[in-house]
C-alpha cells in the first residue's frame, strides 16, 4: 500500500501529494485539497469550486489515466502575483489525452464539461516520459486590505 501522508511544503501556497489511482485516492485528493485551501485562508466560494474541480480531475485520473502500479499526483499552487489558484492532476497515461465532449444525456462523460464551467482556464500538457497533467485555474477575488491569502488562517494581517 502506498503512503499518503502529506508532503512538506516547498513554499507557502504550494502543495503536492502522490495518491493511489483508486476511488479512495480520488476521494482523498478532494479532502486534502479542501483542508489545504482552508488552511491557506482561501475564500469558501473558491474552495467550493476547487473541490469540484479536484473531484473531477482526480476521478478522470483514476478512471481514464490509470496505469497498473502507477499513482497520480495532486498539485495546488496559490499564486499571489497572478491572483490565481492552480490545480494540477498528473496521471500516467499520456497516450490518452482528454477531449472536451459535447453535452450528453448519459450519466458519464461530463467531468471536463464541469471543469470547463467551474474554472477560469484549463488545459492539458504532456508530462514526460509517459504521462499528462490536466490543470485548471480559478481567479482569486480582489485583495481585502485586512486579509492576505496564502498565510495560515490565524496569521492574517
Amino acid at each position: 500500500m502506498n503512503s499518503t501522508s502529506p508532503q512538506l511544503h516547498a513554499r507557502p501556497g504550494a502543495f503536492s501529494q502522490l495518491l493511489s489511482s483508486t476511488r479512495r485516492g480520488a476521494r482523498l485528493a478532494r479532502l486534502l485539497a479542501v483542508t489545504e485551501l482552508r488552511t491557506w485562508g482561501v475564500p469558501p466560494s473558491i474552495t467550493e469550486r476547487a473541490e469540484q474541480i479536484v473531484a473531477e480531475l482526480a476521478a478522470n485520473a483514476v478512471f481514464h489515466g490509470r496505469a497498473q502500479g502507477r499513482d497520480f499526483r495532486l498539485g495546488l499552487t496559490l499564486a499571489p502575483t497572478t491572483r490565481a489558484l492552480r490545480i494540477e492532476v498528473t496521471d500516467a497515461r499520456g497516450d490518452r489525452m482528454p477531449v472536451l465532449p459535447q453535452p450528453a444525456d448519459g450519466e458519464t462523460g461530463r467531468g471536463l464539461l464541469l471543469v470547463a464551467a467551474l474554472a477560469d482556464r484549463w488545459g492539458v500538457a504532456p508530462y514526460p516520459p509517459s504521462g499528462k497533467t490536466l490543470w485548471a485555474e480559478t481567479d482569486l477575488p480582489p485583495l481585502n486590505p485586512r486579509k492576505e491569502f496564502g498565510q495560515p488562517a490565524g496569521q492574517r494581517l
